[in-house]
């Protein structure tokens, strides 16, 4: 059992019975709490597109009707995540949790019996601010528990949400066409809130003096400010914007794919032929689905890891180069079915990292006393990128094709690269020397 900290919480000298010496599990057991608990909310955003069609078919909305109750998901996901944030930086991230969990079952249980474009919507918002409580949460607080390790630690946590649906792929797929989607809604719904409720019994955030005994004596490639920024001091700052544009460059093209892979597998013609890889023979599509969760997944805690050892920018300029090859090559070769269940896994591999490396950049320029709330504003970009989801699938209807989506997502993710090693990377420097 956790044992209780006498650390008064420095803005109201009040006590939080969440702030412990001794967790549930150590560090390392309150990582993997926040991780199942990322696990058990990833479907709501990455199994989705499984339920596109399903949907389409039954009421004939039309697919760019439905999948504005995406864009709707990953707006109330992310842009109420500062607000969260402030509450478990204040209170502790057990409540937060209870909340979160409890609004995704309730909404994928009313996906389950939405009957009209505006109930699929409300649904879409409820479990958004759910997912969004337990993804900022989970986050922060791994940022908090690892000040000395916050790349592989944030990577880690989000790894939980980009592989966490890679298992349930194949039982999603095969419940929606035994049994429907609306039951696959209810059943996943229900038991996805319930254990990530239960696991927000066993969080609770560090004491005040934890993050000066774990950084003792250790030396970092990463610059880090000892002054603590709140949320409204760190806007003021031109670092936090130019973050923030290239989160939005970076998230765009990821969210684009994760909304749209069935409808683009389809388009493609390659979304039911079988393809054999590892011993494996699935539909392509259910293949790249698969292999893209697994790979959204360890992109986290490996670039994170990375970016631990030669530093936050170069780790960005890395992978985000790769992004924009990967999207090229995809716009190139999906026709092939072999080459679209790759380059889909290159493209999800070098896109998930952003889920790791931006909030332990900005735990690490502002500090981690508002960590929560810090990371989760700078994650409201992802919500801002859901908006151009709607302009790619404009530009797809109006061109009859996918291609000037793929060179315009390509482009993006370039631009951030060369922005984080030549703009951000000595912007940081100079900002991290002024507050030591």
């Amino acid at each position: 059992m956790a044992v209780e900290a006498a650390d008064p919480l420095p803005e109201t000298g009040a006590y939080s019975p969440s702030r412990v010496d001794t967790p549930f599990g150590g560090r390392w057991g309150q990582l993997i709490l926040g991780v199942l608990c990322m696990s058990m909310i990833a479907n709501l955003q990455y199994g989705w597109t499984l339920f596109v069609n399903p949907i389409n078919d039954k009421y004939q909305w039309g697919k760019p009707a439905i999948q504005v109750a995406f864009t709707i998901f990953v707006l109330t996901e992310t842009w109420l995540v500062p607000i969260e944030g402030w509450f478990v930086d204040k209170y502790g991230p057990k409540v937060v949790t209870l909340f979160g969990g409890a609004l995704c079952a309730i909404g994928w249980a009313m996906n389950s019996v939405a009957d009209s474009l505006w109930f699929l919507y409300l649904a879409a918002a409820i479990s958004g601010i759910g997912a969004g409580a337990v993804y900022g949460t989970c986050v922060g607080n791994a940022l908090k528990w690892f000040p000395d390790r916050r790349g592989l630690a944030a990577g880690l946590t989000a790894a939980g949400f980009g592989a966490g649906s890679a298992l349930t792929v194949i039982p999603i797929a095969a419940m929606i066409r035994d049994s429907g989607y609306e039951q696959t809604f209810l059943a996943f719904g229900l038991g996805q809130g319930i254990v990530v409720m239960v696991a927000a019994l066993l969080l609770s955030s560090p004491g005040a003096a934890y993050k000066e005994r774990m950084l003792a004596g250790r030396v970092s490639p990463n610059a880090t400010s000892r002054r603590q920024y709140s949320s409204a001091e760190m806007v003021r700052t031109p670092i936090f914007w130019l973050m923030y544009a290239m989160f939005v460059m970076m998230a765009a093209g990821g969210l684009m794919a994760t909304a749209s892979l069935a409808p683009i597998a389809k388009d493609f013609q390659v979304d039911s032929i079988p393809v054999s890889l590892m011993g494996l023979t699935l539909p392509a599509l259910t293949f790249a689905l698969t292999i893209d969760r697994v790979l959204n997944g360890v992109t986290r805690p490996v670039f994170g890891w990375i970016s631990d050892r030669i530093g936050r920018e170069n780790t960005m300029f890395l992978a985000f180069m790769i992004e924009g090859a990967g999207i090229l090559a995809l716009g190139m070769f999906a026709h092939s079915p072999m080459a679209f269940v790759l380059l889909t896994g290159l493209v999800f591999f070098a896109w998930g990292e952003i889920y790791s490396l931006f909030p332990s950049t900005c735990a690490d320029t502002y500090g981690d006393k508002n960590a929560t709330a810090n990371a989760g504003l700078l994650y409201t970009a992802k919500g801002t990128a859901s908006l151009m989801l709607p302009a790619f699938l404009a530009i797809q209807t109006a061109t009859g094709s996918w291609q000037n989506v793929f060179y315009l997502a390509s482009g993006m993710a370039f631009v951030a690269g060369f922005l984080a090693l030549f703009v951000l990377k000595p912007m940081r420097a100079r900002f991290v020397a002024r507050n030591q």
